[in-house]
């Protein structure tokens, strides 16, 4: 038997308000949200999935922490257009509150980086899984 990814946490200044930008690209849902703490978002089309065979949408549960995010990711989110190209996905985030990242990109990648309200980078992939 292996373990199964069903959550990632992420630490931020305004859990509130990262979950509600991640619940619009992600089309997830809250959850939970305890008083001034974590909010944890999923998918509304999968129930929570520790007993559940296969895979399972992972959950984002969104922690305060004092400081502020200070350099470059060592892990960050991948995602892919599911009903639009990669081109008018990416609008449809920057119009939701994310911004251009320049993470050493060269121009020829076929993904778009982008970083979240808080700066997390994060990149929209071309159609890798469809």
């Amino acid at each position: 038997m292996a373990s199964k990814f069903t959550e990632l946490a992420i630490d931020c200044a305004d859990p509130r308000g990262l979950a509600r930008f991640w619940c619009s690209v992600l089309d997830y849902e809250v959850q939970s949200e305890e008083e001034g703490g974590v909010v944890t978002i999923g998918s509304p089309l999968a129930p929570e999935g520790k007993q559940r065979p296969g895979p399972v949408p992972p959950v984002l549960s969104f922690a305060p922490v004092p400081e502020g995010k200070i350099v470059k990711n060592r892990l960050h989110l991948d995602v892919n257009p599911t009903d639009r190209d990669q081109d008018d996905e990416v609008r449809r985030l920057l119009d939701l509150g994310a911004r251009h990242a320049d993470v050493g990109q060269t121009g020829e990648e076929s993904w778009v980086t982008l970083a979240d309200p808080e700066g997390n980078e994060f990149c929209v992939l071309a159609g890798r899984f469809r």
